[in-house]
């Protein structure tokens, strides 16, 4: 992409971001200052990229930026306000509340008055802002006083609300790639300013060890070499030996409250219900190293037991059931390996929905048909003037009555016929439907 700083020209020092670029955390002294520093994000600012388009033009509208850790929420801000020619005004939703939200807006709308400027509002961590502190922004954004550009890392949907959503375009940020991340820390090796230039020796391995470690997140992978850095003599190399005690033991990055949460459990869902091991080992240690609750997950086993194996395997309900037991008693670590087991048993069993799907239209079936009345002869008769009404009439016991289990009816008479369950041809009640049971008045959508 052909730009350089001259992007940023008529935006004036005042909008550069405020970064010592000699001292303070690597991370913040690397922070680009221009789009030609950026890495990642292609998708967004490629020469037809959305995000290249703003920064040519300036801001017209509020941005959502909704990505990971270290994905670069925050310096897009700053290169935003740099092209739009907007006072800078960073705002944090953990530190600040509803007050400190009413005096920032009250400068904006004084600024706006006086110079005709609007102020680009930085919100980091807006989804920390409940639904109603959002309503707060809404005024000043439609008036123009404001360019508000938030930054999260939760689904937008589920912690924006929805009028503030419909006045902000939503940007996806995605993690950085490993070879972009390399590209980060060889800039930092080689710069003598900002970086480390003269001052450590990294070989390839360790950097893309490095970046490995760093799960897409720049700021990550710039505080991993600065540790690094730090272990090494100066002027040293950093050796394996080095690199072990700087990354130690990484973790997993999981939000157990979040969308990573759900997306996780649904990832090992999924691969189970496809019947791949393999994933479903890999996405249970996922949620296991990442801190996830063992009971969250034993139910989760429990419930792919009967919704996805069912029939199929009916003796996996109960591997479930003693695999979340074994835990119970044995604890960690030693407790784990029982829910692992399930999970792949869970994955190699035959799969079945047969109960869970006849389950589901029965249930639509009783809120559609509520208070059908049980026919008379499945009806207990346990006095005179029950017997003299009827009850248990024509009643025949199946064991002394073979043919009863063909002729006699057990629906209400609004749906007879109807089926739920769809046996195997080889299964013992495949033998037990009639044959005017198994067309006429039945839902083709059951079989």
């Amino acid at each position: 992409m052909e730009q350089g700083s001259g992007l940023f020209e008529s935006a004036g020092g005042a909008h550069k971001p405020p970064v010592n670029r000699t001292r303070g955390p690597l991370a913040e002294r690397m922070r680009p200052g221009s789009i030609d520093e950026l890495v990642g994000q292609r998708h967004l600012l490629g020469d037809d990229g959305i995000l290249t388009a703003i920064l040519a033009q300036g801001l017209t509208q509020s941005l959502i930026l909704w990505g990971p850790p270290g994905s670069g929420k925050t310096t897009l801000a700053h290169l935003v306000a740099q092209s739009s020619d907007a006072n800078f005004e960073p705002f944090s939703a953990v530190l600040s509340g509803i007050a400190e939200i009413r005096e920032v807006m009250k400068r904006a709308e004084r600024e706006r008055s006086r110079t005709g400027r609007r102020t680009l509002l930085f919100v980091d961590e807006i989804h920390r802002f409940h639904k109603g502190q959002q309503d707060a922004f809404l005024p000043f954004a439609e008036r123009g006083d404001i360019l508000l550009v938030g930054a999260t890392t939760e689904n937008p949907s589920f912690e924006l609300n929805g009028a503030l959503l419909s006045r902000a375009r939503v940007l996806v940020l995605e993690p950085v790639g490993e070879a972009d991340l390399v590209r980060v820390l060889e800039r930092t090796l080689a710069d003598p300013e900002r970086g480390l230039a003269g001052k450590v020796r990294a070989p390839a391995a360790a950097l893309f060890e490095i970046a490995r470690a760093a799960d897409g997140d720049v700021r990550r992978a710039l505080t991993l070499l600065e540790s690094a850095a730090l272990l090494a003599s100066r002027g040293g190399e950093i050796t394996p030996r080095i690199l072990g005690q700087a990354l130690q033991r990484k973790i997993v990055r999981h939000d157990k409250s979040g969308e990573e949460h759900y997306n996780l459990i649904s990832a090992l869902h999924k691969s189970v219900r496809n019947s791949n091991a393999d994933a479903a080992i890999y996405w249970l240690t996922r949620l296991l190293e990442g801190g996830e609750d063992r009971d969250f997950v034993a139910r989760r086993l429990v419930r792919m037991a009967v919704e996805d194996i069912g029939l199929g395997d009916p003796a996996a309900l109960g591997h479930c059931l003693a695999a979340w037991d074994a835990y119970r008693r044995l604890g960690s670590p030693e407790g784990e390996l029982a829910l692992v087991q399930a999970a792949v048993l869970l994955a190699r069993a035959p799969k079945s929905n047969e109960v869970y799907k006849g389950y589901g239209e029965a249930k639509q079936d009783v809120q559609r048909t509520s208070n059908q009345p049980v026919p008379l002869h499945l009806c207990n008769a346990p006095t005179k003037l029950m017997e003299h009404l009827g009850y248990g009439k024509g009643y025949r016991y199946a064991p002394n009555d073979p043919d009863a289990v063909r002729e006699m009816a057990c629906m209400p008479p609004s749906l007879e016929g109807r089926r739920y369950l769809t046996p195997a041809p080889h299964s013992k009640d495949a033998g037990n439907q009639s044959a005017d049971d198994s067309g006429a008045g039945a839902d083709p959508a059951v079989r």
